[in-house]
C-alpha cells in the first residue's frame, strides 16, 4: 500500500488571496477569522479536518478556494465498532451486543453479547446488579484478550471510574430518556480499550441512530502489524525519549557532520568535570579529650554524663609552713567546657583552697584567706569542718592551664584536710556538613555552560538539555558506634561536566552595535539608524515613524453560564448517591461561549438547558476555589477503621 503524509496545518496556508485595498491589520483580521471559522473548537477540527483526513474524504483550504483527498491512514473501514443497547422493563440495559470489525477490512470479526444485565454505565468499564436493584451488584472493566477480543473482566468498583445507576432504583426511564449519552458512554468505554490495547487505532466518527451507534474507523500512526510501537512507550516513560534521541543522533552521519561543523560547533571547547559534595563529619567527644588533670589528686569519681569530680587532700602540720598539695588541669578544648567548680572543703582544723596560688576559700574553726597562719590553737581532735558554698572557676579553667591547690593546717589527733573540684564537659558528638564545591569557577564563567549533570545517580541534564528527573531527598546514616546520625539532605553529590570554550575566534560575533544605536535614539515617533561605511566611519539617519493604530480589543471573550436538571445516579462502593442525598435532581452545569446574532451576544443553551448569567465576562473564580476547598477539606476528614464510630 503507498503511504502518504499530510500535515494537516498545511491546510491553513492558503488563507483568504488579500486585497490591494486592505491594510495589514484588514488582512491579517480576515484571515484569523477564516482559520477561527474552521478551527474555533473541536467540533469544527472534528468536523472540517480529523473525521474527512482518517476517512479519506475531501478536505478544503481555509478559504475553500481548494480542495484535496489526503490518505493519512493505512486501512480504514467503514464501521470499525457497532454498540446496540435495548432497555429492559426494569430499567437496566438487557440487551447489549457489539459487533467489531478487528482487522479493518469491512467484515465483522467479533460479536460480543453481554450475558447479564448493565445496572450502571462506568467511563471504562459496567456495574451489573440484581435487574431493577443495587443489590448483588458486580463491576466489570473492558478489556482487550491477548488475541485481540474484547472482553469484560471483573474488578473491584474502585477500579472504575465516573460510574452512574440506570436502571429503576436510581429513577424511571432513564435509559430511554438520555439513549444518545448512554450509547456515547458505553462506546466511549470501549474504545478507550481497543485504542489503549492498539494504539494504531483511530476513530474518525460516531453516529448514533436510535439505540445504535456506529463508529467509523481507521489505522493511523505507523503502517505496522504489530500493535506494540516504539512510538508510544513514550506515553509511559516520557524521559526515555532523551537517551533514545541521543541513540539516533550519535548514530546519524548526518547529525553529526553537522555537530562537527564549525556552525555546529562554532568554537573549540573542552569538557570539564567537577562536582559538589556534602561532607559530613562526626567526632566522638570522651572527657579526657577536653580537659586533662594531674598532680595531688587521691581520687576522681564520675558525676553524671560528662562531668567529673577531683578530691585533692592531705595531711596538715601546725608550723609557719602547712603543707600545700596542687592539681593542675589543662584545658584542651575550652569551648567544651561547661563549667568548672570547687564544690566542697573539708578539715581538721583548716584547709584553704588556692587557685593559681590565691586563696578563694576555706573550711576552719576561724577565716582563713590569707597567706599568713590563722590564729589560735590547731592541736585540737574530733572537730571538722566543712564548706559545701561552690566556688566558679569556669573563666580561670577556660582560659589555659589551672592549679587548684588544698593547704592544710592541723596538728594533733586532726590533721587531714581535701579539696573537690567538679569540671562538666560537652562530650556530645560533633556534627560538622560544608558543601565543596568544586564547579563554582566553571558555573561562573560566562565562556562554560552545563552540559550533563548526575545527582546521587540521576542524570538531571544530558547535552545541555534538562531531562525532567529529579532525585528523591535521600536519607542517610554517618558515623559508627555511639555516634550514630541520620540526615535527609535534597542531594549529597552531584556529578557535573561543563563545555567551555577556549577559542572564541572559530566564528567571528555578531555585531550588535547599530541595534543597540536604533534602540537607545529612537522615539516613538522616530526612527534613529546608523550604517557602518566603507572607510570605517558611520552614516547616521532618522525619519519619521508610527505605530498603526490598534483597535480596540474586548475586555473578555463573552460566555454564559447555563444548567440542566440531572437524576443523581452516581454511583460508589457505599451505593447510589441519591439515596444519600435530601433531592433525588442535581443539577449539571454549562459554559457556552456566545455568538454574535443581531447585533448582540446570544448564548447557545443546549436541549433542556436553563440560562443561569447571561452572556458576559464571567468569573467563577471563588466559586470553583469554595468547591476544590470543600472537596480537599472533606477528604481530609475521611478516616479509614474496621471500628464502628
Amino acid at each position: 500500500m503507498k503511504r502518504h503524509c499530510l500535515l494537516l496545518v498545511a491546510a491553513t496556508a492558503l488563507l483568504p488571496t488579500p486585497s490591494s485595498g486592505q491594510t495589514v491589520e484588514e488582512r491579517a483580521r480576515a484571515a484569523a477569522e477564516a482559520s477561527r471559522a474552521k478551527t474555533s473548537n473541536s467540533d469544527a477540527i472534528q468536523e472540517n479536518y480529523l473525521t474527512p483526513g482518517l476517512s479519506g474524504q475531501s478536505i478544503s483550504t481555509v478559504d475553500n478556494s481548494k480542495t484535496f483527498n489526503p490518505n493519512i491512514t493505512c486501512q480504514k473501514t467503514a464501521t470499525l465498532l457497532e454498540l446496540i443497547a435495548q432497555p429492559a422493563s426494569t430499567g437496566d440495559i438487557g440487551t447489549l451486543r457489539i459487533s467489531r470489525d478487528k482487522d479493518l477490512d469491512g467484515a465483522v470479526d467479533q460479536t460480543l453479547t453481554l450475558p447479564m444485565p448493565v445496572s450502571g454505565i462506568c467511563a471504562n468499564g459496567v456495574v451489573s446488579c440484581q435487574p431493577g436493584t443495587w443489590n448483588q451488584c458486580k463491576s466489570f472493566r473492558w478489556d482487550v484478550a491477548p488475541g485481540g477480543d474484547l472482553k469484560l473482566a471483573e474488578v473491584a468498583l474502585t477500579d472504575l471510574a465516573g460510574c452512574y445507576c440506570v436502571n429503576n432504583s436510581c429513577g424511571s426511564n432513564l435509559v430511554w430518556g438520555n439513549m444518545a449519552s448512554v450509547l456515547k458512554d458505553l462506546g466511549g468505554g470501549v474504545i478507550g480499550a481497543l485504542t489503549t490495547a492498539d494504539p494504531r487505532v483511530g476513530v474518525a466518527q460516531a453516529v448514533i441512530d436510535g439505540p445504535v451507534i456506529r463508529y467509523t474507523g481507521a489505522q493511523s500512526t505507523a503502517c505496522t502489524p504489530n500493535p506494540s510501537l516504539p512510538q508510544t512507550a513514550y506515553r509511559a516513560s516520557p524521559a526515555t525519549i532523551h537517551g533514545d534521541a541521543a541513540s539516533a543522533a550519535a548514530s546519524n552521519s548526518i547529525f553529526q557532520a553537522l555537530k562537527g561543523s564549525p556552525a555546529g560547533v562554532g568554537t573549540v571547547g573542552q569538557l570539564r568535570s567537577c562536582a559538589i559534595d556534602r561532607e559530613i563529619s562526626i567526632k566522638p567527644w570522651q572527657f579526657d579529650d577536653i580537659v586533662s588533670a594531674s598532680g595531688a589528686i587521691t581520687s576522681s569519681w564520675s558525676c553524671g554524663e560528662g562531668c567529673r569530680r577531683y578530691q585533692i587532700r592531705g595531711d596538715g602540720a601546725c608550723g609557719s609552713n602547712p603543707p600545700v598539695y596542687s592539681a593542675i588541669f589543662t584545658p584542651i578544648a575550652p569551648d567544651r567546657i561547661v563549667s568548672a567548680r570547687i564544690v566542697e572543703m573539708g578539715a581538721e582544723d583548716w584547709v584553704q583552697a588556692r587557685v593559681n596560688n590565691v586563696a578563694v576559700g576555706y573550711a576552719g574553726k576561724r577565716v582563713w584567706m590569707d597567706d599568713g597562719i590563722p590564729s589560735g590553737d590547731c592541736r585540737i581532735s574530733g572537730s571538722a569542718w566543712y564548706n559545701h558554698n561552690p566556688i566558679d572557676v569556669t573563666a580561670r579553667m577556660k582560659a589555659g592551664a589551672t592549679t587548684v591547690s588544698a593547704r592544710v593546717r592541723g596538728g594533733g589527733g586532726g590533721r587531714w584536710g581535701y579539696v573537690i573540684v567538679e569540671i562538666k564537659a560537652d562530650t556530645a558528638c560533633e556534627v560538622g556538613e560544608r558543601l565543596v564545591d568544586l564547579c563554582s569557577g566553571y558555573a561562573g564563567d560566562p565562556a562554560c555552560r552545563l552540559d550533563s549533570e548526575t545527582v546521587d545517580g540521576v542524570q538531571t541534564f544530558r547535552g545541555g538539555v534538562a531531562t525532567g528527573l529529579r532525585p528523591l531527598p535521600q536519607v542517610r546514616q554517618f558515623g559508627s558506634g555511639a555516634c550514630t546520625l541520620q540526615l535527609a539532605r535534597d542531594f549529597f553529590r552531584r556529578e557535573r561536566s561543563y563545555r567551555c570554550a577556549i577559542d572564541t575566534g572559530a566564528i567571528p560575533r555578531p555585531d550588535l552595535s547599530r541595534g543597540a544605536y536604533i534602540i537607545d535614539h529612537s522615539t516613538e515617533t522616530l526612527l534613529a539608524d546608523r550604517v557602518k561605511t566603507a572607510d570605517g566611519g558611520y552614516d547616521l539617519s532618522s525619519r519619521p515613524f508610527a505605530l498603526p493604530e490598534r483597535g480596540s480589543v474586548p475586555a473578555c471573550e463573552p460566555v454564559c453560564k447555563t444548567r440542566a436538571p440531572k437524576a443523581n445516579d452516581g454511583v460508589a462502593v457505599d451505593g447510589v448517591v441519591g439515596s444519600k442525598q435530601n433531592a433525588p435532581t442535581g443539577w449539571d452545569t454549562f459554559y457556552h461561549a456566545c455568538t454574535t446574532g443581531g447585533g448582540s451576544d446570544v448564548c447557545p443553551a443546549g436541549p433542556g438547558e436553563e440560562i443561569v448569567s447571561a452572556c458576559g465576562c464571567l468569573d467563577d473564580f471563588p466559586e470553583a476555589v469554595v468547591m476544590m476547598q470543600t472537596v480537599r477539606l472533606g477528604g481530609a476528614d475521611l478516616v479509614c477503621t474496621g471500628e464502628a464510630r
